[in-house]
């Protein structure tokens, strides 16, 4: 069975009007798995201590300090803070780690984590790319210290660089971080020549125009690497703006090859009997959206059968 974490607080980071990471997304989703066998969790809300291993405490301060009491603040151009936004932030880092928790315990194979804001940009000290906290990179941190694991691979696949994992983890010798991205394109990060003080750090960038058969040929390459590595969980960055109706990209990607890379990411997993943990990031085109989470969740469903 494969577990689905959520929390209404999802929908309470209220972003400005016309704003593309809009609460409408995580409806989306959430509508578009319906039907799927699933077993829903709540995702609860991270502990201190779980943050602190991505994020150092002046850095929680200052979000504490400029969330609002009513409307929005801005932490960069494109990154919004609402009355609800640091709940549903801790939330979506929370359910990431309550995921790992479960997987580690045997309770399921996989999980996938529905909540936003996503989390990928987010770096140790910056808010950007509508990322407020590194959801992601704190479940791989709390795999590591918590757990006790000693190989830790995460794999995403949004077509924007997960500048903000990338930085959490750029010392963590124990984290295999590999990520394909259009370049060039936001954050401006994510060159071929940026590989972690550990040569950890895995970085595919992709021209615009690119589609999902490349996809397909990179991620087969750079899977052979993540089984070489032999990790003890895989967690996933789930983003679906590759997709090809996404209006802030440009990769030529479909739901098909959602499927096929997901099948490829959990057949390695299993190669290295590693639970795996997915987490939503990108995706703006709500159509595109919703049949890309349904067929990447369908693929893990399939899976844990």
């Amino acid at each position: 069975m494969t577990l689905l974490y959520t929390h209404p607080s999802g929908q309470a980071h209220v972003t400005p009007p016309s704003h593309p990471e809009q609460v409408a997304r995580l409806d989306a989703v959430l509508a578009a798995l319906e039907g799927l066998a699933l077993e829903r969790r709540t995702a609860p809300e991270a502990d201190e201590a779980d943050l602190l291993r991505a994020h150092p405490p002046e850095y929680l301060a200052m979000l504490r300090r400029k969330q609002p009491a009513e409307g929005w603040a801005m932490l960069d151009s494109d990154t919004y803070l609402s009355p609800g936004s640091l709940l549903a932030a801790r939330h979506a880092a929370g359910g990431v780690c309550a995921a790992v928790d479960a997987v580690l315990a045997g309770q399921a194979p996989n999980a996938f984590v529905a909540m936003r804001p996503p989390g990928h940009h987010a770096e140790r000290m910056k808010p950007m790319g509508f990322c407020i906290l590194s959801s992601v990179a704190i479940g791989a941190k709390r795999a590591l210290d918590h757990h006790g694991l000693e190989r830790v691979a995460v794999l995403d696949f949004d077509v924007h660089h997960g500048n903000g994992t990338q930085d959490v983890l750029w010392d963590e010798a124990r984290a295999l971080f590999v990520s394909t991205h259009q370049s060039p394109l936001y954050p401006g990060t994510g060159a071929a020549s940026e590989t972690g003080a550990h040569g950890q750090v895995v970085n595919v960038p992709l021209a615009a125009g690119s589609d999902g058969a490349r996809a397909r040929e990179i991620w087969r390459g750079l899977l052979a690497r993540v089984e070489a590595w032999r990790p003890q969980l895989v967690l996933v960055s789930a983003g679906f703006d590759a997709h090809a109706d996404d209006p802030l990209a440009g990769l030529h990607w479909d739901e098909s090859d959602f499927t096929a890379i997901t099948r490829m990411i959990c057949d390695t997993a299993a190669a290295c009997s590693a639970p795996v943990v997915s987490a939503l990031e990108g995706g703006y085109d709500l159509g595109a959206l919703g049949r890309s989470a349904r067929a990447h969740v369908a693929v893990l469903r399939e899976t844990a059968a």
